[in-house]
C-alpha cells in the first residue's frame, strides 16, 4: 500500500515538473500577446553528430534542426514578409520549408554569414482583426534543415541575431527563451517616410541596378502565357550575352517561347515525371523545356522578324543591355513564355512566379536578385492603337543590384604609367584569379614585377625575358618564383601624359586578351579630385556622368567602337598574339579644380570600369625621382607604341 502522503508528495512532484516544462511555452505566449507587431522567433529543435569523424572538433559537422515563426500582431497586412538570421557556425542550409532565400540562392547553400528568408507559398501575413486570430493566415513557421560545424550537443548552434528584414519597422534587441530559442517583436517605425503611393493591395515598386518584371498577360486553367521584360538603370551597368535562370516550384514546365530560347531544349524530364503522368494527352515532343531551373538566352538579331520566334519589342540583341545613357533603347530585353501548371494549382488565378532568379553576363558586373514581390499590374499601351492602356493579369517585380562577393576575383584590371618614370607599374599579382595548379611555376603572393612600356603590347606569357632584362638594367629584385600573371581578359593601361601650369592630360589604352570581341564598349573612370576639369577624349566619346559624382564616361565614336578580340601576330609560329586596342588622349583644365596635385596621386583615378565591372587598380602610383633623366626617352617609347598601336 502507497501512503497518503507518498501520493501528496508524487502528486506535487508531478505539478512542478508540468509547470516547469511548460514555462517556455507560457513565456512564449505572454511575449507574443505583448508584442504588438510582428513577432519572429528561431527555436534549435534537435541536432545529431554527422559523418565523417575528424581529429579537429571545430570541423565536425552536425545536423541541426530548427523553425522560424513570423507572426503578426499588428494592425497591417505584412506584404512580402522577409526574415534575417544572422547565422555564425558555417551553417549550411539543406532546405527551408515555406521560405526561399532573399537572394535568389538556390538550397542547398552555405548560409554562414547569416541570410534573408523571403516567404513563399504565403509571402502575405493577415492580422487577427481581418482574420478573426486565424493563426493560419496570421502566421508562417519556416522548418529548418542543415549542417553546422564545431557545436556539438549540449550546446546550441543559435544565431547572433534575428529581425525582420521588411523597410519600415524597427526591433528591439532579441530575447533568449531558454537556451533554444530567441524572439524579437517589431513595430513599425513612426519616422520611416516613403514618397512613392500606390494601391493598398501591392507594395510599391523597387528601385534597383536592374529590374525583372514578370507579368502574367493571358492565363487558363492550365498554362499562362507571360512576359518577362529585363530593365537596366544602373549608369554603368550592362549585360553581355545574358543568362537568365530560375527554379519552378509547382512543377511548372515551358511549352513555347517568344523573344528568347533556353540552352537546353529538352522534355525528356516530364515524360518521366509526374507531368507526363497528368499531361497523357500532351505530346512533349513539343515542349520546350523541363527543367526545374532552366537557363535563358537571348535570340539573335537575326530572329527579330521570325515569325515563330520573334516579333517581341526589346527581343533578338544576343543578350546585351546597354545603360540607359548610352541608348535608353537598349536598355531592356523582354520575351514571352507559355507556362503549363501542375495540379493543385489548375485554375486561371491559380498564378505563382517562379523563385531564386539569377542573371549574369560575359565580363559584366554580379548581380544578386531578390525575390519576388507582387506589384500592380503592368500597364501597357493597347497593341490595337486605341488611345487605352492594357493591364497584365498580375505582375511581379524581382529588384537586382550589383554586388562584389568578399574575395571575388575582379574581371578586368589597370596598369599605371607616367612621363616622369619609365617603368609601368603593371596590373596585380592575380588580380582577376589565379591559376589551380600552380605548383612550383609562379607565385600567387609576389608584388608583380614593373615592366618597360613595350611589354604591355605582348600576352604575360611573352613578358618575361622583358621583365627580367627590365629588372636587371634597372637593378630591381626579381622574386622567386616569379609572380604569376594577372589572368584577366581586359587590361587598361592609365599614363600621365603630361603637366602645366593651366592644365594636364592623360592616355588611356584599352587591351582585350580574350576570344570575345565587345561591340559598343564603355569604360569609366572616377577621378576624386580631377573629374571637374575634364575637357575632351580625342579619340573616345567622353562625357562627366550625369548622377553619378567625379565619373568621367567614354565609349568608342561611331564605327570604332569594337574592341576586338586578341589575333595572332604577322608570323604565328614566331609572333606572340596581339590584344584588340582602343586609345585616346584625354584632357583637363587646372582652371576649376584649383589645388590639384597631379603628379602627387590626383591625377590617377580612384576607379575604373569596363562594361559595367569594376577593375582592379595597382596599389601604388609611379614616383617621380627619375623626371629630369627619363622624361625624353618615356616620351620617345610612348610615340613608338602609339605608332606601333596605330599600324595593328
Amino acid at each position: 500500500m502507497v501512503s497518503a502522503s507518498h501520493c501528496c508528495c508524487f502528486s506535487f512532484q508531478l505539478v512542478v515538473f508540468l509547470i516547469y516544462f511548460a514555462l517556455p511555452s507560457i513565456s512564449r505566449a505572454q511575449t507574443a500577446t505583448s508584442c504588438n507587431g510582428i513577432l519572429v522567433s528561431y527555436a534549435y529543435t534537435g541536432g545529431t553528430r554527422l559523418p565523417p569523424n575528424v581529429s579537429d572538433p571545430k570541423q565536425q559537422p552536425y545536423r541541426f534542426e530548427s523553425t522560424i515563426t513570423v507572426l503578426n500582431n499588428g494592425l497591417d497586412e505584412l506584404k512580402s514578409w522577409k526574415v534575417f538570421v544572422g547565422f555564425q557556425h558555417d551553417e549550411f542550409l539543406v532546405s527551408a520549408s515555406n521560405a526561399v532565400l532573399g537572394d535568389g540562392t538556390s538550397l542547398p547553400a552555405g548560409v554562414g554569414n547569416g541570410t534573408v528568408f523571403a516567404g513563399y507559398p504565403m509571402t502575405d501575413l493577415k492580422t487577427a482583426v481581418e482574420t478573426a486570430g486565424d493563426l493560419t493566415q496570421m502566421q508562417a513557421q519556416i522548418d529548418l534543415v542543415g549542417t553546422v560545424f564545431g557545436v556539438a550537443p549540449p550546446n546550441v548552434p543559435m544565431p547572433a541575431n534575428i529581425t525582420l528584414a521588411n523597410d519600415g519597422f524597427v526591433c528591439r534587441k532579441p530575447t533568449g527563451q531558454g537556451k533554444n530559442e530567441t524572439q524579437v517583436c517589431c513595430t513599425k517605425d513612426p519616422n520611416f517616410k516613403t514618397n512613392i503611393t500606390t494601391d493598398e493591395q501591392f507594395l510599391p515598386r523597387q528601385n534597383g541596378d536592374l529590374t525583372i518584371m514578370y507579368d502574367v498577360i493571358r492565363t487558363y486553367d492550365s498554362n499562362y502565357w507571360a512576359e518577362v521584360t529585363i530593365s537596366n538603370h544602373n549608369p554603368l551597368g550592362r549585360l553581355d550575352n545574358w543568362k537568365l535562370n530560375w527554379d519552378w516550384m509547382m512543377d511548372e514546365f515551358i511549352y513555347s517561347m517568344k523573344g528568347a530560347y533556353p540552352t537546353n531544349a529538352d522534355s525528356s524530364a516530364c515524360i518521366y515525371g509526374r507531368q507526363g503522368t497528368y499531361y497523357k494527352d500532351l505530346d512533349f515532343s513539343n515542349v520546350l523545356n523541363c527543367e526545374r531551373r532552366p537557363t535563358i538566352i537571348d535570340l539573335p538579331p537575326t530572329k527579330f522578324n521570325d515569325t515563330d520566334l520573334g516579333k517581341i519589342p526589346f527581343c533578338c540583341r544576343n543578350g546585351t543591355i546597354l545603360p540607359p545613357l548610352m541608348d535608353p533603347s537598349m536598355s531592356s530585353s523582354r520575351f514571352q513564355m507559355q507556362v503549363f501548371k501542375m495540379p493543385p494549382d489548375l485554375n486561371r488565378s491559380q498564378l505563382s512566379p517562379p523563385q531564386n532568379w539569377k542573371i549574369s553576363g560575359t565580363l559584366n558586373p554580379d548581380y544578386k536578385c531578390g525575390a519576388p514581390i507582387r506589384v500592380s499590374p503592368t500597364e501597357t499601351p493597347d497593341p490595337s492603337g486605341i488611345p487605352s492602356n492594357k493591364s497584365a493579369m498580375a505582375s511581379w517585380q524581382i529588384v537586382c543590384n550589383i554586388t562584389q562577393a568578399k574575395g571575388a576575383a575582379r574581371k578586368c584590371c589597370v596598369s599605371f604609367s607616367a612621363y616622369y618614370n619609365e617603368s609601368v607599374i603593371p596590373c596585380k599579382t592575380c588580380a582577376c584569379g589565379c591559376p589551380s595548379n600552380t605548383g612550383k611555376t609562379c607565385s600567387t603572393t609576389a608584388p608583380a614585377m614593373l615592366l618597360p612600356p613595350e611589354a604591355l603590347l605582348v600576352p604575360f606569357v611573352n613578358r618575361t625575358a622583358k621583365a627580367l632584362a627590365w629588372a636587371s638594367l634597372k637593378h630591381l629584385s626579381v622574386p622567386k618564383p616569379l609572380p604569376c600573371g594577372d589572368n584577366c581578359g581586359v587590361t587598361i593601361n592609365w599614363h600621365l601624359l603630361t603637366d602645366y601650369s593651366r592644365g594636364w592630360s592623360a592616355r588611356i589604352t584599352l587591351f582585350n586578351w580574350g576570344d570575345t570581341s565587345f561591340a559598343d564598349w564603355f569604360a569609366a573612370v572616377q577621378m576624386d579630385k580631377a573629374a571637374a576639369g575634364f575637357e575632351k577624349t580625342y579619340s573616345f566619346n567622353g562625357s562627366t556622368l550625369a548622377g553619378v559624382n567625379n565619373t568621367i564616361f567614354m565609349q568608342g565614336l561611331p564605327g570604332l567602337n569594337y574592341l576586338v578580340a586578341e589575333t595572332n601576330g604577322a608570323n604565328p609560329a614566331s609572333d606572340p598574339r596581339v590584344p584588340g586596342k582602343q586609345q585616346s588622349t584625354i584632357s583637363f583644365t587646372k582652371s576649376t579644380t584649383a589645388g590639384i596635385n597631379v603628379v602627387g596621386g590626383d591625377g590617377f583615378p580612384t576607379k575604373v570600369f569596363f562594361n559595367g565591372e569594376e577593375c582592379s587598380l595597382p596599389s601604388v602610383l609611379p614616383t617621380s625621382g627619375f623626371k629630369k633623366e627619363s622624361s625624353l626617352a618615356t616620351s620617345m617609347i610612348l610615340t613608338l607604341l602609339l605608332l606601333v598601336f596605330m599600324r595593328q
